[in-house]
């Protein structure tokens, strides 16, 4: 294996276990909030492509309600809590996803996990994101977050790509606790969350 990637792994587990731990506490308020506004189950778990497109489970905090059309619950506005929206805006929601990076499904650094089904809709050129293990935050994220056009973010994941350092990495957990306590770039402007990507690729690019 790679040196560098042999370095990123064990900071990837030096950083990553003492977090879990020491997070417990506030992982504990975090899913009794979840409990008590949202019911059960405390956790979300979907499957997300990582590494090579090889598909995991992640975990996080669950954040909103799940879809009732009686309820008028139908899409992300709707269904997103008030104490959803305490979680993303601090990421106490990512919390669990430090199991993720322990088990080594992904990275504290690298492009975020995205939808299995966006999967097809990638060019050439913004699938090479998989080139490399997920992170919890990326370069992406201490850009604009959210706030940036999903070409933006793509784009900025395959720089990550290209450029990807060990000090680059200190850097952009450096800037994710900025932007962590700042609380800037949750969702982008006029969605609750994000909207679907639906993809820029040309049937040319995907042929």
């Amino acid at each position: 294996m790679d040196r560098g990637l042999v370095l990123k792994r064990l900071f990837d587990l030096a950083v990553s276990l003492p977090a879990l731990v020491v997070s417990l506490p506030v992982q504990a308020v975090a899913a009794l909030a979840v409990r008590v506004s949202m019911g059960r189950p405390v956790l979300f778990r979907q499957r997300r492509p990582g590494l090579h497109g090889e598909v995991f489970e992640l975990v996080k905090f669950r954040t909103m309600h799940h879809e009732n059309a009686s309820r008028g619950r139908v899409d992300d506005a709707s269904r997103l809590t008030t104490t959803g929206r305490v979680l993303r805006k601090l990421s106490i929601d990512e919390l669990p996803s430090l199991w993720n990076v322990v088990r080594g499904d992904m990275s504290l650094v690298g492009p975020r996990p995205l939808l299995e089904r966006y999967l097809d809709r990638y060019s050439p050129e913004q699938a090479r994101r998989h080139e490399v293990r997920p992170g919890l935050t990326g370069l992406a994220q201490v850009s604009g977050r959210n706030q940036l056009s999903w070409e933006g973010k793509l784009r900025l994941d395959v720089e990550y790509v290209d450029t990807r350092s060990f000090v680059g990495d200190l850097r952009i957990l450096a800037a994710t606790v900025r932007q962590v306590v700042r609380g800037s770039g949750v969702s982008a402007v006029g969605e609750a969350t994000m909207p679907e990507f639906h993809g820029t690729a040309t049937r040319e690019d995907r042929a």
